[in-house]
């Protein structure tokens, strides 16, 4: 009994495979220009018998990803085989790329001499949405929608590691446990929602906006001076203390603190200078700004 197939058989049995499978397969020349390709070509728009000359891969991939595939093609016309699956995004006119992870193999003629390379392309979207609601999921606050203290930290991270100048601005609700015990956790979620968007709608585009714990915020500041930053939160300040009289009917003073810091030294540093400037905000009689010296 024959325990293996011939060349025919196999080559039978991989156009079977490839007519009826959602996973792109391309046969390439060695310059990278697409030859052949199974029907799922069509996933990405493309119909290679009604075109004059096939598609580069550099056509295909999304122009972030186009240098890693046309390299890893280099590769295999080199004869560099290799079994790793990497992640690129396609190209689709007037859309938004597809996610594919994606293979590619050394072709050889019947002489062995490798005349092209034979690419797979395996759509990995749900891989990646599920990749991007967990990633959401732990670097955002559920409440608000703002980033929350672990990507904030990161962010500042980041921010004191360069020479530009930046500010970091804490703001803190004032007496909000008082509104809640007195208005109900409701009252003090639909605050907190509201001051998020308040901040979103005061604050530049370039502006990073946390919320950092509680009824605390935190908006970093790129490119500007701890009193450029103080004198941007002045609006935010007398803002919110005026919608939240005229939202509690007079009932409750509703109000903000703020503490700006310069971002340098440390991360930490930052924050405790940030922290001082909220405390003497606080002490000073609320809804007011200081810097720290």
């Amino acid at each position: 009994m024959r325990a293996e197939f011939t060349t025919r058989e196999r080559l039978a049995a991989y156009g079977l495979l490839a007519d009826h499978s959602t996973d792109i397969i391309l046969k390439t020349d060695r310059r990278g220009f697409v030859l052949a390709a199974s029907p799922a070509l069509k996933q990405l728009g493309l119909a290679l018998p009604a075109m004059l000359i096939g598609p580069h891969l550099r056509d295909i991939a999304h122009p972030d990803y186009r240098d890693l595939i046309e390299s890893k093609h280099r590769c295999a016309v080199a004869g560099q085989s290799s079994d790793d699956w990497l992640d690129l995004r396609t190209a689709q006119e007037g859309r938004q790329g597809q996610w594919f992870e994606f293979q590619v193999r050394p072709m050889a003629d019947h002489g062995g001499r490798i005349d092209g390379a034979l690419v797979v392309m395996r759509c990995i979207a749900r891989r990646k949405s599920l990749e991007e609601r967990l990633f959401a999921a732990e670097f955002t606050d559920p409440l608000t929608r703002l980033t929350n203290r672990i990507a904030f930290v990161a962010m500042l991270d980041h921010l004191v590691t360069r020479s530009h100048p930046a500010a970091l601005a804490l703001f803190d609700i004032d007496h909000f446990m008082r509104l809640n015990m007195r208005f109900g956790q409701n009252a003090g979620d639909d605050l907190l929602i509201a001051f998020a968007g308040l901040l979103r709608a005061m604050t530049r585009s370039a502006d990073i906006i946390s919320r950092v714990g509680g009824e605390r915020f935190a908006v970093i500041m790129p490119a500007v001076a701890p009193e450029v930053a103080a004198a941007a939160c002045a609006p935010v300040v007398e803002t919110f203390a005026e919608a939240g009289r005229a939202a509690l009917g007079g009932n409750f003073a509703v109000s903000t603190s703020v503490g700006v810091a310069e971002i340098t030294l440390s991360a930490d540093h930052t924050v405790r200078q940030a922290e001082l400037a909220l405390f003497l905000a606080k002490a000073k009689g609320r809804s007011r700004i200081e810097t720290a010296r």
